[in-house]
């Protein structure tokens, strides 16, 4: 998520006192930058400028640049990001050397600004060091949040607001839907229905302030703390408001987590129940409730600051990645017609008959969808760049001498289009993915990588595949789609995630069942 920070680099460069200060500075750099004779051997590197490093050569969409770069200086390649010295790893092999041959030396973070205030000093799962209070934070996450049977327990959930999904697009029949807009609230409503109890996305003055705050969340974790990079820079992120909005939005979540937390301490929170398969009824805990629980019986291992900060972790990796790569999904498939009958095809013979709308049980039939998904994900992994990785003590690594605090970039992007491997890496071609168990979303297999690998992979993987599957798998069944233009622009936009430009804007006719 790091790699959020970067495409903001350019509005740097056009700030009013950039120009005078970078003069300054050259002035010094010799004595700030000196390189000493006896360096120990780097991988290759392009040529930096003072203060800002490679900075300048990322552009908007940094796993384009730093690809287009690797082909020139090689599959591990060294840059700085400012003052920060950065190894860009570019291949599966190299990559295997980070995250599994060396994984521990690579387990750690590097720090963030923004990440340490929204996060509460890092007290969550995702950002948190390497260490003790890490391991702990994940056991919680993977057995009690995230584990097969906590995911299922949802179920109700998901295909309740899948059902008025379809709602909403049918009440838009034969007129162009934004099917961004209903994507975003679709998994909005089940992140918060998990995390919180209930939705924050009617027309009520809290629900519409949760909304807005959220959003500013999302931009916050996208924007530039010049600190980051350069740190005795950090004060133009005072000049130019960061570090005030950071505060502000900070102190709002934090009001707004205080009440929920609150009034799930004092019980004002409604349960919901629902049936399971034998008809008996359980209860369907929260995030929240889940975690309060666990804090009651032991505030040492989990203080209150770590359940707000995994919740947001929880909203943060669920949402925007979810409807972004649904919005990938349906966008290829519109522009291949041929997949997407295919598609249409197999949902359509397994749902129909029945009770003629998808339900979670129809997903383990429906391998043409897996393996749409599984290419969406090869061509457009929401995190191209996946969480950055820093090196907690000196290593080789294929010769090369990397140093402790080493910032490690491993981006997927490349790895999952390397044409050494892929064939037509270039083309959307979900059967490359059929009848073989060579990739899953573990990471096993390092030329797919698209959360990640190891003990730093996403453990919420399961949590969000099984939205996607749901969504697509529904929209297949229900509607017929058609783009509302002459040619789909599938112009990428380096935001939270790596989504459109563009939002989908396509044609809807439902289905005729028989």
């Amino acid at each position: 998520m790091y790699s959020l920070f970067l495409p903001s680099f350019h509005k740097l460069i056009f700030h009013p006192l950039f120009l005078p200060v970078l003069l300054v500075v050259i002035f010094f750099y010799k004595f700030l930058f000196q390189t000493p004779a006896t360096r120990k051997n780097l991988p290759p590197s392009p040529t930096k400028l003072p203060i800002i490093g490679n900075l300048h050569q990322l552009g908007q969409l940094p796993h384009r640049s730093l690809e287009a770069l690797s082909r020139k200086h090689g599959e591990l390649m060294f840059v700085y990001m400012g003052c920060k010295p950065t190894l860009v790893v570019s291949s599966a092999d190299a990559a295997r050397e980070i995250m599994k041959t060396h994984e521990t030396i690579f387990s750690n973070r590097p720090k963030s600004r923004i990440i340490s205030r929204l996060l509460y000093n890092y007290n969550d799962m995702a950002f948190s060091p390497y260490g003790d209070h890490w391991r702990q934070m994940r056991s919680i996450c993977v057995t009690q949040l995230l584990s097969s049977k906590k995911v299922q327990s949802f179920r109700r959930i998901r295909e309740e607001e899948a059902a008025l999904m379809v709602e909403k697009i049918k009440r838009s029949c034969s007129l162009v839907v934004n099917l961004r807009e209903i994507l975003v609230t679709f998994t909005n409503d089940v992140i918060c229905r998990a995390s919180f109890g209930r939705k924050y996305s009617g027309n009520q003055e809290g629900d519409v302030r949760f909304e807005r705050l959220s959003e500013e969340v999302m931009k916050l974790l996208g924007a530039l703390c010049v600190g980051d990079f350069v740190p005795w820079l950090s004060w133009i992120d005072r000049l130019n408001g960061l570090e005030g909005r950071l505060e502000d939005v900070a102190t709002r979540m934090d009001a707004f987590l205080e009440k929920v937390i609150q009034e799930h301490q004092n019980g004002l929170s409604t349960r919901r129940t629902i049936c399971n398969e034998s008809d008996k009824e359980e209860n369907v805990r929260n995030f929240v409730e889940i975690l309060l629980e666990i804090q009651r019986e032991n505030k040492d291992v989990l203080p209150l600051d770590s359940v707000k900060a995994i919740i947001l972790d929880m909203f943060v990796a669920g949402t925007d990645t979810s409807y972004t790569l649904i919005e990938w999904t349906i966008s290829e498939l519109i522009t291949h017609p041929r997949i997407l009958k295919k598609l249409q095809e197999e949902v359509r013979r397994i749902v129909q008959g029945k009770a003629h709308r998808v339900c979670e049980d129809d997903l383990e039939k429906l391998t043409y969808l897996k393996a749409v998904i599984k290419e969406a994900l090869r061509l457009h992994p929401p995190g191209p760049l996946l969480l950055f990785r820093e090196s907690m003590q000196d290593v080789m690594i294929n010769g090369f001498h990397i140093a402790a605090g080493t910032q490690v970039i491993i981006n997927a992007w490349a790895i999952q289009r390397d044409p050494s491997f892929w064939e037509e890496p270039e083309e959307f071609r979900p059967e490359r993915f059929l009848n073989t168990s060579l990739y899953d979303f573990k990471g096993k297999n390092l030329q797919y990588i698209p959360f990640g690998a190891g003990r730093r992979g996403c453990p919420g993987t399961s949590f969000g595949m099984v939205v996607v599957e749901l969504a697509i798998a529904t929209l297949m069944y229900e509607f017929d789609w058609k783009f509302s233009g002459e040619k789909l622009d599938m112009t990428e936009i380096q935001g939270l995630t790596v989504g459109r430009r563009d939002p989908l804007m396509v044609i809807a006719t439902p289905f005729a069942c028989t």
